[in-house]
């Protein structure tokens, strides 16, 4: 297994130091498969990537595949994650938009889009997956208990995810209820996984995940269990290691 933590300078500094070693990744292939992930975390990565792109970057040929979409929220809708991944990862970079592919958010038919989106990752073969980590340590909408075992599914979110995410939202109401996510199974299918954290707040979900030990109780300490994986944090969301290393 190689794990390693890079602890980075600042939030913006971790965000660009992924978005190097994505393209990297682009340059060596340039129709990589890429998964993102929404939330603020990876947000310092697609404005990294997208000033690398200004600077010649060519990401035109890419796939990008997102982890997760909530269920109940129409595609257009300004927070869904089709939504949220056009507006800060397809546009900055001038992308197609149909180069991202998201779960569909249609809870009648959620049992079946699950199995469809599983099929096709599976047949594009993810080469890196963008990971954040929540403050209870799941992955995608991979919540406590979610078997590692797991593909692509219907989900239900835990009041403290929903709370989190009610800033994006009028009120915590609103927020949906239930979601399509990527598996643990399906993200720890990917070549190389690449998490970042920053913010206090994160610390103990870092710290747990990394020290252990390897819990469905902190879906995110199955990334001990890849063999290839980068984990850049900034002080704050290091704060309780024991040890860096770079």
């Amino acid at each position: 297994m190689s794990l390693t933590v890079e602890l980075a300078l600042s939030e913006r500094a971790a965000g660009r130091s992924i978005a190097l070693r994505l393209a990297e990744v682009i340059a060596a292939k340039p129709a990589a498969v890429i998964g993102v992930a929404t939330g603020s975390s990876p947000e310092p990565i697609y404005a990294a990537l997208a000033d690398l792109v200004r600077d010649g970057l060519d990401a035109s040929q890419v796939t990008w595949f997102a982890l997760d979409e909530y269920l109940g929220l129409p595609a257009a809708h300004p927070q869904s994650y089709r939504s949220v991944l056009e507006r800060a990862l397809i546009r900055p970079l001038g992308l197609d938009p149909a180069s991202l592919h998201v779960p569909a958010g249609h809870p009648a038919t959620a049992d079946a889009d699950a199995e469809a989106y599983e099929r096709l990752i599976g047949e594009a073969q993810v080469d890196v997956q963008i990971l954040g980590i929540g403050h209870n340590g799941h992955i995608g909408f991979n919540e406590p208990g979610t078997p590692f075992a797991s593909t692509t599914h219907r989900a239900v979110l835990t009041s403290t995810t929903r709370k989190a995410n009610a800033r994006y939202f009028d009120s915590l109401d609103l927020v949906p209820r239930e979601c399509l996510t990527q598996g643990i199974a399906t993200i720890m299918r990917a070549g190389t996984l690449e998490l970042i954290a920053s913010g206090a707040e994160k610390a103990p979900a870092v710290a747990r995940a990394l020290r252990g030990p390897v819990s469905e109780d902190c879906p995110a300490s199955v990334v001990n269990l890849h063999g290839s994986v980068r984990v850049t944090v900034d002080a704050d969301a290091a704060s309780l290691l024991s040890s860096i290393a770079s």
